[in-house]
């Protein structure tokens, strides 16, 4: 944790009047924006909270795979977008459940989302390139990938998503959006535990909970509560 940061103490509000002047709305206390916002896919795999060189390790070679099986708002795509940031010549896309399945350039590793979406006649293309593979998918694709001579890494993702994680990705979030030296607020633990009692698994939608939370706290001049 930063030096500057406290778990649990009250956080220093700024001015409230030198918030309004800057025109940033959390200038009070010291961020420039709302850390529960829109990142941007850089920022996605920076502050992501994974283990990238071990999910790494499963696409090390031709005919790898790595499969990410969970339901929506629980980590899937983040995973893939840091390790996206982690290989150069990866590629990635997404299958839009609203549109045609288009071309899907190679890459090493080639990274599919939603990836049970495939066309079966492109997935089998696919497969029988033995490209490494990183696959985001709500479905078990195992036998087509064995079927295809892959060896296979299944990791559930949301198992991990506890109190502990919560807070950490917040306030990764949280300290990427500091606006200068001196105190930010922090997610306690306690709020932390408060929010998977509420949430479960789903790191999405604790982030849009914490985002209409800040949100409503424009030009305050108290402490900053994530939790009510």
């Amino acid at each position: 944790m930063n030096s500057n940061t406290s778990m649990n103490g009250p956080v220093v509000p700024l001015d409230r009047r030198r918030a309004q002047h800057t025109g940033l709305p959390w200038a009070w206390c010291n961020l420039w924006r709302n850390p529960f916002g829109e990142l941007t896919r850089e920022e996605r795999a920076e502050l992501a909270v994974v283990d990238v060189a071990e999910l790494a390790s499963h696409v090390q070679g031709p005919r790898r795979a790595l499969q990410l099986i969970g339901e929506c708002g629980r980590g899937k795509t983040t995973r893939m977008l840091a390790l996206l940031h982690y290989f150069p010549d990866a590629s990635y896309v997404y299958l839009d459940e609203d549109l045609p399945c288009s071309a899907i350039a190679e890459g090493v590793p080639l990274m599919i989302d939603e990836a049970q979406r495939l066309p079966r006649k492109v997935m089998h293309r696919i497969f029988a390139t033995g490209l490494p593979l990183v696959l985001a998918t709500h479905r078990d694709l195992i036998r087509p990938l064995k079927k295809a001579g892959y060896d296979v890494t299944t990791y559930r993702i949301g198992d991990t998503n506890n109190a502990q994680l919560v807070a950490e990705s917040a306030n990764r979030r949280i300290e990427a959006s500091r606006l200068g030296p001196g105190p930010i607020p922090t997610l306690s633990r306690h709020d932390a535990d408060r929010l998977v009692s509420r949430f479960g698994s789903d790191i999405r939608g604790i982030e849009g909970y914490l985002y209409e939370q800040v949100q409503h706290q424009v030009y305050s001049d108290g402490e900053m509560r994530f939790v009510d």
